[in-house]
């Protein structure tokens, strides 16, 4: 029989009239641990559902990197899962899948067909067999951020959606003769942003997710997705040679480096929308010198294409789901932290899957630069290193800095790599 959520919050959407079963406490697990720029906004949404609702919800949120991804695969190994997961929508979230340790959507639309209603399902995340599990929070981009004060002091105007590799390379020459530094990069911690996009500009944003192959005798396959991995490289080295990055960019880390541009000595940084967060806390009194802008093109990409998508999303698990106690209460649970009026207090520029869109208030400077150059974005692809393992990607991007130094050729790097993929 099919059944309407049973929670009615002023925050969400009314899903459902039903007044809610005796409270229960449920185990949830998230990214938004304390560092989390949106930790405030999750812990609001807790505060609301558990008053409205009368249920206890147990936080067992932490900081997402490695170690996170891991106890989460070991607690579901171990049958100490939570009741409802905050957590990676790609290959990271199989193991559990095909264990059959989460409810699909369709499952739970079954029974509650209002269930991410709000949602455009074309944007719901696919797994290996076929269906969606998860339901998506907000997702991110990764684009150019550009220190106007720099460019003033050399002439330039802020790069438009039609900025070309050409105009790049020329800008950046006129950085470096003023005593500026044209792109702030740690390659040592950090070349994967340039590499997403260096990718793309010697392909295409429709076979940006294609990754190079090697033969029975671990040789790599000299064909198209290779050659453009190939010519990327080329293209970050030749950046390299021309003095484009810091003069510590082998050495230096990331916050260095971010550092170098939002004090005004470096021009260019390709970084994601959580770095709008991070000037915003760190740099309020300069944050209009701050622009989001578009990562120079040349071939058949277009500037106004970008790296992007949506990369997480709330599951319920099975546990939940078999516990006539619980079931209502993590269903409602999800679709209070992903209603309209939730998830725009989460998102500022991100991406969403939100049918009506989310209407985020109170933007300010950076962010509104961030929201227009999204409105002029005609296309987005994921990250082609999300596709690759673990393993493979600490190689290639290891090795960037034995390509620029040039000890290793590009072709080497890209055949190590792909060896471990």
């Amino acid at each position: 029989m099919k059944r309407k959520l049973a929670l009615t919050l002023a925050l969400t959407l009314a899903v459902g009239t039903q007044v809610m079963a005796a409270p229960v406490s449920l185990n949830v697990v998230t990214s938004y641990g304390g560092d989390d720029g949106n930790r405030a906004n999750f812990e609001a949404a807790v505060a609301a559902y558990e008053a409205e609702t009368g249920n206890t919800i147990n936080d067992g949120s932490a900081t997402s990197n490695e170690e996170w991804k891991a106890k989460v695969l070991t607690d579901f190994e171990t049958g100490s899962e939570p009741d409802v997961l905050f957590f990676f929508t790609n290959a990271d979230a199989e193991p559990f899948v095909t264990a059959d340790k989460v409810v699909s959507i369709e499952e739970i639309r079954a029974e509650y067909p209002d269930y991410a209603a709000n949602m455009k399902d074309s944007m719901l995340a696919v797994a290996s067999d076929g269906k969606n599990y998860a339901v998506p929070s907000a997702g991110f981009w990764e684009n150019m951020f550009v220190n106007k004060s720099v460019l003033d002091a050399c002439g330039i105007a802020v790069p438009g959606p039609d900025y070309t590799w050409d105009q790049f390379l020329a800008d950046c020459e006129t950085i470096k003769e003023n005593g500026y530094t044209p792109i702030a990069c740690s390659l040592f911690e950090v070349p994967h942003y340039w590499f997403e996009f260096v990718v793309m500009n010697n392909g295409t944003i429709d076979n940006q997710l294609e990754v190079p192959t090697v033969d029975e005798e671990g040789k790599l396959v000299m064909d198209a997705v290779a050659e453009k991995w190939i010519a990327g490289l080329e293209d970050i080295k030749a950046l390299y040679e021309a003095g484009y990055f810091p003069e510590n960019t082998l050495t230096a880390t990331d916050a260095e480096t971010v550092e170098l541009f939002g004090e005004g000595e470096a021009a260019f940084l390709i970084d994601g929308s959580w770095k709008v967060g991070y000037f915003v806390e760190n740099h309020a009194d300069t944050l209009e010198d701050y622009v989001v802008s578009y990562v120079p093109a040349k071939g058949e990409r277009s500037a106004s294409e970008a790296i992007g998508g949506i990369s997480m999303g709330y599951f319920v698990t099975r546990k939940a789901w078999d516990d006539a106690e619980k079931r209502d209460a993590a269903v409602s649970f999800v679709s209070c932290l992903t209603s309209d009026e939730v998830l725009s207090t989460f998102v500022t520029t991100e991406v969403t899957a939100l049918v009506n869109g989310a209407s985020p208030a109170g933007l300010n400077a950076l962010q509104q630069s961030a929201a227009d150059a999204n409105a002029a974005i005609t296309g987005v692809v994921g990250a082609v290193q999300d596709t690759i393992t673990g393993e493979c990607k600490g190689d290639l991007f290891g090795n960037i800095q034995n390509v620029v130094t040039g000890s290793m050729t590009a072709e080497e790097a890209v055949e190590s790599a792909i060896k471990l993929n």
